[in-house]
């Protein structure tokens, strides 16, 4: 459940740092005026419909797409993520689309490195930075871009039973792990 909770908090944190943030929406045949615009919808793991992801633009979709957990000699169990942020816009001006996307790829990044801590216990990994790309192929209107970014995650705690029917006796560490 931490991965869930973990995004979860991630996409709560990114609708508040983007609710402010107004992109155009294009006109679907079913509209019977243009369409307001508005902030990015933010999404884990996937859109709810992939077959119309122009539709659902802009928006922002939190992947985990990497996890582990390691227990260093000596330390406290550590847990890590890498999450894919996908940034999908869309724009009718060829120069201000690109702008628009970098735009929102930008406010997360610097919203990451402002806060540096979600939901109160996950907290990005800075010694492995943030990386993004702007897809070099766009298919005007449409524009996407990506973004890594590594977190900790709280700690599994060890259950171990204790007392007369348990396990009270057995010192767990790194040394002997169960």
């Amino acid at each position: 459940m931490t991965k869930q909770n973990f995004l979860e908090a991630l996409c709560a944190f990114t609708r508040e740092t983007l609710k402010d943030l107004i992109l155009p929406v294009e006109m679907q045949e079913e509209d019977e005026e243009p369409p307001a615009p508005r902030a990015p919808e933010v999404h884990e793991m996937g859109l709810p419909d992939y077959t119309s992801a122009e539709k659902k633009l802009p928006y922002v979709i939190h992947q985990v797409i990497t996890a582990k957990d390691v227990w260093p000699a000596g330390q406290q169990p550590k847990s890590h993520v890498v999450v894919r942020s996908v940034f999908g816009v869309y724009h009718p001006d060829s120069q201000e689309g690109p702008l628009a996307l970098l735009g929102l790829i930008e406010r997360i990044r610097l919203g990451f490195w402002r806060q540096r801590v979600i939901g109160k216990q996950f907290k990005l990994d800075v010694t492995q930075g943030l990386e993004y790309l702007i897809y070099e192929k766009q298919f005007p209107p449409y524009y996407a871009g990506e973004m890594l970014s590594t977190w900790e995650l709280t700690p599994i705690e060890l259950e171990v039973k204790h007392g007369s029917k348990g396990y009270a006796n057995i010192q767990i560490g790194p040394q002997s792990r169960p």
